[in-house]
């Protein structure tokens, strides 16, 4: 089956075919540098780590690139406020950026381009535009005259003509011939950091960093360019006609958007209380991959209400999945008693996965299979009927989760050698009818959050959810 994704350029699912043969160039936008990030923002970051890992497992050769942007209006103003430099404060939270995508297993991508460290590619793309009369100067500042690019609001839908949404477009205070034109360059100021380049001083406007970086490091064409759908307009689609007006090719193939994140309901405010940080969850206690997972869980193009009920049942579904592969852990290699109606079933399940995948990644549906092949999978083993190769069949299963959904299972359910050796203990105490005891070590363990379960076929053990 061949991947579909949705192309928010042509407003249907197309199939994915790379520029390149068995390559994928990938451009994700990354955050504002002036503050940490928050989950609305790792929401978007997620996705697109799973739709890397979903690419790279399919077989294709990822190359990824996320802009850091570290001079906008905001970073400028709270550097300014916080008496430092610009380089200084930004660094800061590209520090803990990176923290916050470790502790949440997002792959590294090949790129991080910092827009500081590409002004005279973004001086040089500007100088084109201006070779190719799609710039105009006012007061020092250069803009992009949309009327020169008759393509303008192809990705957005927008109706130029009506002038919608004029004012999201530059909250700048410059003069423009038109208040649909961007601003590409803007004049130097004294209180403002500006550069020297080959088109004069000044620092470059927003929607240009992105242009020069994804062309300098992907290609004048590349596959896949991402974003929330509030990149969608005015920054996509002043990409594009800067970007296209430059070069005179198309800029991206496939345009993908994640929908917003809200919280029980409501959009996230600081004002509301309900504005969370991944450090914010992290003091509370949470476990990263129950974020991770309840982030990735609900389909890319829907909202999602992020609650703390929701994560919760997000933890219990990593619970079940942490069980199931530490009970197979505990069977050998030398059953042979089953019939292979299992391996079929995960073989089934394994295809099912993966097709809602290429489906426009289709994560709800692919936990779908994933957890029938759960609950067929205990009942199996219940019955003590089972082979060697239905196990391996199932834990190809769970390992290919872990591959694209980077949660591995049984990841974080190890045992550590104290809690092996109170289960080793008990075990012996049973065996001397030391019930006591037993019953002793067994409340132990249960303080530590690991509940035991006395069944036919031995001892099974879980940790509490949440």
């Amino acid at each position: 089956m061949a991947i579909r994704f949705y192309n928010t350029l042509t407003r249907q699912e197309d199939e994915f075919v790379p520029l390149h043969s068995g390559e994928v160039r990938l451009y994700t936008c990354g955050p504002t540098v002036y503050d940490y990030a928050h989950i609305g923002n790792f929401r978007t970051y997620l996705w697109e780590d799973l739709l890397r890992r979903f690419l790279r497992f399919r077989g294709y050769r990822v190359t990824q690139a996320m802009n850091l942007t570290d001079v906008d209006d905001k970073t400028i103003a709270n550097a300014r406020a916080a008496g430092i430099s610009l380089e200084d404060y930004t660094r800061r939270y590209i520090d803990a950026f990176f923290e916050d995508i470790e502790t949440l297993g997002i792959e590294k991508a090949e790129h991080y381009p910092r827009a500081t460290h590409f002004i005279p590619d973004m001086a040089r793309l500007v100088g084109k535009l201006m070779e190719r009369g799609h710039v105009y100067e006012s007061r020092g500042s250069l803009y992009f005259k949309i009327a020169t690019y008759p393509g303008y609001g192809r990705l957005s839908r927008l109706d130029t003509a009506a002038g919608v949404g004029q004012a999201r477009i530059d909250s700048d205070e410059y003069e423009r011939d038109n208040p649909r034109d961007f601003a590409v360059w803007k004049a130097p100021k004294d209180d403002e950091p500006f550069w020297q380049t080959e088109i004069g001083p000044g620092r470059p406007g927003w929607h240009i960093e992105c242009s020069a970086m994804s062309m300098k490091l992907l290609g004048e064409t590349f596959d896949i360019h991402t974003g929330g759908v509030d990149n969608i307009f005015p920054h996509h689609e002043n990409e594009i006609a800067q970007s296209e007006a430059a070069t005179g090719k198309p800029f991206v193939r496939y345009w993908m958007h994640a929908a917003h994140l809200v919280v029980d309901g409501e959009k996230m405010s600081k004002s509301r209380g309900n504005f969370f940080t991944l450090r914010d969850l992290a003091a509370r206690g949470y476990d990263m991959r129950a974020v991770r997972y309840h982030l990735v869980s609900v389909h890319y193009r829907k909202p999602l209400n992020f609650t703390f009920e929701g994560l919760a049942q997000s933890q219990a579904a990593l619970a079940r999945l942490d069980d199931l592969a530490l009970r197979l852990g505990q069977f050998g290699a030398s059953h042979t008693t089953g019939t292979g109606d299992l391996a079929a079933k995960a073989r089934e399940r394994l295809q099912g996965m993966l097709e809602d995948l290429d489906h426009d990644l289709n994560t709800a549906g692919a936990l779908g299979h994933l957890f029938e092949l759960v609950r067929e999978t205990h009942t199996t083993l219940d019955t003590g009927r089972f082979s060697t190769e239905d196990l391996e069949a199932v834990r190809k299963v769970l390992h290919a989760f872990g591959r694209i959904f980077g949660i591995e299972p049984g990841q974080r359910a190890d045992l550590d050698a104290e809690i092996e050796d109170l289960i080793r203990r008990r075990a012996e105490a049973r065996s001397q009818r030391n019930f006591a005891e037993s019953d002793r070590i067994r409340d132990d363990l249960l303080r530590r959050g690991i509940v035991l379960e006395d069944t036919p076929q031995g001892v099974r053990w879980k940790r509490k959810s949440a």
